[in-house]
């Protein structure tokens, strides 16, 4: 037992240096982690990269286009557009990780259920499917509807329209996983049925769903920038970056920087989030372990 558990740790060391190595001959990849790097470290150090509080008005400078003063210019209201960028850049990570990390969390337990336990699958992927025949951003604004505007809600109406899919993608990883050589010795060893969840097949569940939740954490911050841009969202003045597009609608003519750049930071996230997780699919394939790419 010790001599396969030693080989099991090797195999699985070695399985991670040959992801890595994969991954890091990625080009697009390693482009969109050097991206969210960069916007992930301005969000952090926001306070101090910031050139001037988000909210404070330079009135003799409203729709004032990028100069040296404020490098992407001003808002309707003469706020640095800059400044409010790498704020809003805070707000739009916390609702993409924190949804995604509820998301995870509910539909992984249910549908590591679900592909366990036989008896509830039928009732748990019947209820997975009423959620999915919903659009996603129809779920998710009935969902803030109910709840009302604000950060926390919009958290929990984009983590809700997330579970149907880890649902269905833990259920399908179990239902493989559950038939595996090292899954049956557990069990036959006497492992309980938690215990063979818990500690077999969910640490084997993780590649799948590592690189889902990379994907979806680009679709959650876009769809909670498609909220706020909407009002249903976190609410003015807050920075956040679908405020700022709608904020700039109605001077799309005379200001079209207000829109386009906090536009251009949500395109920019959620394209390096897709990088990374294509990138992540690739160097996570067994397939192209076992073909020794």
């Amino acid at each position: 037992m010790k001599a396969n558990s030693r080989y099991s740790q090797v195999n699985k060391k070695s399985y991670l240096r040959m992801s890595f190595r994969r991954f890091r001959r990625h080009r697009l990849a390693v482009i969109g982690l050097i991206l969210l790097a960069i916007f992930v470290v301005a969000a952090l150090f926001a306070p101090f990269l910031a050139p001037y509080d988000p909210r404070k008005q330079f009135f003799s400078e409203r729709l004032k286009g990028p100069s040296s003063k404020h490098y992407l210019g001003n808002d309707q209201f003469g706020r640095d557009i800059l400044s409010r960028i790498l704020y809003g850049g805070r707000l739009s990570m916390i609702v993409g990780f924190v949804s995604v990390i509820l998301g995870l969390f509910l539909g992984g337990m249910l549908g590591l259920l679900a592909g366990y336990f036989r008896r509830l699958d039928n009732l748990i992927m019947r209820l997975m499917d009423i959620l999915l025949s919903f659009p996603s951003i129809l779920l998710a604004i009935a969902v803030v509807t109910i709840l009302g505007p604000g950060l926390i809600n919009v958290m929990i109406a984009v983590g809700i329209r997330s579970i149907p899919s880890y649902a269905r993608i833990v259920r399908s990883t179990v239902l493989v996983i559950k038939k595996m050589p090292y899954t049956e010795a557990s069990i036959a060893m006497g492992a309980s049925s938690w215990r063979t969840m818990i500690s077999t097949i969910l640490p084997n569940s993780f590649p799948p769903i590592l690189v889902y939740s990379t994907l979806e954490i680009a679709n959650a911050i876009l769809l909670g920038a498609i909220l706020s841009y909407l009002g249903l969202g976190v609410q003015p003045p807050t920075a956040e970056w679908g405020i700022m597009v709608s904020e700039g609608r109605g001077w799309l003519r005379e200001a079209p920087h207000i829109s386009i750049f906090p536009g251009l930071a949500i395109f920019c996230v959620t394209m390096g989030f897709n990088l990374v997780g294509d990138g992540l699919r690739d160097s996570l394939d067994v397939r192209l372990k076992e073909s020794g790419e």
